[in-house]
């Protein structure tokens, strides 16, 4: 895509989607790192399911510290990889503590050194908590990058350098939201709904269907 191309793609998706947001719910920055790690491997409306009640209760690292892995497990077996989980929530939880003062760290590498904590979820944590113009790629955002040429890649990291660099600033803080949106409800994996994307003329897909 062209410059002008990339910059009216985000305009469409934008008037399609003026108040784009996670799916995922949370109370603070906290809530919103443990609701990411618990994502992997998971769908937002099973997590939420699971975490209406733990964020009822627990919404700091502390809490969780006293709350503890097993009765952890108990709130969240209903997520894939829970008990796997637990246990990272809890030691990211007390390393936060440790040397964060129970605060979530506006920083890369600080979120990256905690369990169960990737690229991915820290530019979820960093977007969404804290307004930082990054994008997280998952099979959604990964699919309409290659699949509209709008970033094509290899690898979730080729796709997000793509975007990063293809992106314009002004859509920076969003767009993260507008192509995993945008990917989960029209641009889906197995049967696209071309027929009313918003942003058909711009995209390079060979097959679209009607």
């Amino acid at each position: 895509m062209t410059p002008a191309q990339v910059d009216a793609f985000y305009a469409r998706l934008a008037a399609r989607m003026p108040n784009p947001k996670s799916e995922l719910e949370y109370v603070n920055p906290y809530t919103l790192l443990v609701a990411v790690v618990l994502s992997a491997q998971a769908t937002d409306v099973g997590v939420n399911k699971a975490t209406g009640p733990l964020f009822a209760r627990v919404t700091t690292p502390a809490q969780m510290l006293e709350l503890g892995e097993e009765s952890l497990r108990e709130a969240i077996r209903t997520i894939g990889l829970y008990k796997t989980k637990a246990k990272n929530v809890v030691a990211l939880s007390e390393i936060l503590v440790r040397d964060h003062g129970g605060e979530v760290p506006r920083d890369r590498a600080a979120l990256e050194a905690l369990p169960g904590v990737g690229r991915k979820t820290a530019n979820v944590v960093l977007n969404v908590a804290f307004g930082e113009p990054t994008i997280a790629v998952d099979t959604h955002c990964f699919r309409v990058g290659n699949r509209t040429g709008l970033a094509p890649g290899k690898t979730p990291l080729e796709v997000e350098q793509g975007l990063l660099a293809a992106t314009p600033a002004r859509w920076g803080r969003d767009a993260h939201h507008y192509l995993i949106l945008h990917g989960r409800y029209t641009c889906t994996a197995r049967k696209p709904k071309c027929g009313e994307c918003v942003v058909s003329d711009l995209c390079a897909f060979p097959d679209k269907t009607p």
